[in-house]
């Protein structure tokens, strides 16, 4: 007997309910997920879409990727809410500040893997999270950086760019869809970057609604980082 692997379902793991402390003193909520009983091959750092549009560490392709992923894949996920942000594992201290000060919680997440001795982190940005790991992902010792739905927003041309030089992989998955930046246009924008990843999605959108959408974002993610892990299974067996 199996069951199929789709929505809420939430596989084995050892999860653990996790403390950041910034630079700047504020207590930051999350939760760390890994393999049930195998060390992890790679690590996710997840960085959540806008809070002040209803994003955190719950946005359900991050909560896909912990419920999923350290079974199907061996990835530790390391999720956590931004400052002054809200979810049901709690609420970080302060307050959100635009992309400025939450350089500080990004740092926090890193110290964090580092003081765990957790394998190959990357960062996993959605949506204003990709700004964040646009913005400060450079300062930190990752293997590469995840934009899922990069909007461009709050991330400058020279921010962008700053990534030409950085042998690290930068890759990015553009809804056909979008809200915000489209195939074409994200061609454009990335363009100071010769080796990026542009990956289009037919049919995809921001918000990657849908079982199909997000079995698409976790494969891709999985191709990155750990590829002997795919093809992902639809299906787990029965307890």
């Amino acid at each position: 007997m199996s069951i199929e692997i789709r929505g809420p379902l939430e596989l084995p793991a050892r999860r653990e309910e996790i403390e950041l402390a910034t630079a700047d003193g504020l207590t930051l909520v999350g939760e760390l997920a890994q393999p049930e009983t195998r060390a992890p091959i790679a690590t996710l750092v997840t960085l959540h879409p806008l809070p002040t549009a209803g994003g955190f560490m719950d946005s359900h392709i991050l909560r896909k990727a912990a419920a999923r992923l350290p079974a199907l894949a061996d990835l530790a996920v390391l999720r956590f809410n931004t400052r002054g942000t809200t979810s049901p594992r709690g609420t970080s201290e302060g307050a959100f500040d635009g992309g400025a000060s939450e350089q500080f919680d990004v740092a926090a997440a890193m110290d964090l893997v580092r003081e765990r001795a957790l394998p190959r982190p990357w960062l996993l940005g959605w949506s204003f999270g990709t700004e964040l790991a646009i913005k400060y992902g450079r300062e930190h010792d990752i293997e590469g950086v995840f934009l899922l739905s990069p909007p461009l927003h709050r991330a400058t041309a020279e921010e962008v760019a700053a990534w030409a030089g950085d042998p690290r992989p930068v890759i990015a998955l553009i809804p056909e869809f979008d809200d915000y930046l489209r195939p074409a246009e994200a061609r454009e924008r990335f363009a100071s970057i010769p080796d990026i990843t542009l990956i289009d999605v037919e049919g995809g959108k921001h918000l990657w609604v849908g079982e199909t959408q997000t079995r698409r974002v976790l494969t891709e993610v999985v191709a990155a980082v750990n590829p002997e892990a795919l093809p992902l299974p639809n299906e787990w067996p029965a307890s």
